[in-house]
């Protein structure tokens, strides 16, 4: 009866410490919402940080991307034989890399490698007492230092997932017509006959939108919560990948049910 008391007591805390700790990441992501003028106005923050959370990235996103159309395409070519439909693989390519592999995949990666960078950043700078500095010369650190990173990963992410996706495209075409000898006329047209502009690119890039934005304020959070040691800063780096990474499996789950359930779109 103790054991089972102790328990309940220990799953209690641990719930009531994660609402309290989603109600001050909310408080936080509002209060950098209403202090995101700085960066806005001094635009070159944001430029700065979008080229070290998305130019930075490209080369990670571009191979990855690249071998991810390969293998689905040599995998798609094989389910697709079967029935004698190899000419739809063009299809295949565009609707899975568009819909579903470019965000998802993309979102991981960016979190992976950019998400990890801006906590691990910014832990370092309160670790170093440098936000301390900031705030004592009156210096907002919200509007300087954390609105610019999140709104340069949050621009970057849509265009890194549509680079995947372009790059998945060129390595199942390599794969496909170059090495397989699919006709390439059929690839490419029942591509742009079955891809929609509206009910798969768009509802793709909203995803893509989405997903930066709830990595980049993990990443920006985890980072100015993060306790000033080396061990936390570590242990905020941590968080931010597994946080972020289950943040969007859960959110391309929502937002399938969303858009694609019936075919509807949004």
């Amino acid at each position: 009866m103790q054991a089972l008391r102790a328990f309940i007591e220990s799953l209690g805390h641990r719930v009531n410490g994660m609402v309290l700790r989603l109600g001050f990441a909310s408080r936080f992501f509002f209060y950098m919402l209403l202090h995101s003028g700085t960066a806005m106005r001094r635009f070159r923050l944001t430029l700065r940080e979008i080229y070290f959370a998305g130019v930075l990235s490209l080369i990670i996103i571009l191979v990855s991307g690249t071998f991810v159309g390969m293998v689905l395409a040599l995998q798609g070519y094989e389910t697709l034989q079967r029935f004698g439909s190899t000419e739809a693989l063009g299809i295949l390519l565009a609707l899975s890399l568009v819909r579903e592999l470019g965000p998802v995949v993309a979102g991981l990666l960016f979190a992976s490698r950019a998400g990890s960078a801006i906590t691990a950043e910014i832990g370092l700078m309160k670790a170093t007492e440098q936000i301390a500095a900031m705030e004592m010369m009156a210096v907002d650190p919200i509007a300087r230092v954390i609105a610019p990173r999140f709104w340069g990963g949050a621009i970057s992410m849509p265009l890194l997932a549509a680079l995947f996706s372009a790059a998945g495209i060129f390595g199942g075409y390599l794969i496909g017509v170059q090495l397989i000898g699919i006709d390439e006329g059929a690839f490419w047209s029942q591509m742009q006959a079955a891809v929609d502009v509206r009910k798969d690119i768009v509802n793709g890039v909203i995803k893509s939108v989405v997903f930066g934005i709830a990595v980049c304020w993990i990443a920006v959070f985890e980072g100015y919560d993060a306790p000033p040691t080396a061990e936390g800063v570590s242990g905020a780096t941590t968080r931010t990948v597994v946080t972020s990474s289950l943040a969007i499996l859960a959110l391309d789950f929502v937002l399938t049910a969303f858009m694609f359930t019936g075919g509807n779109g949004l």
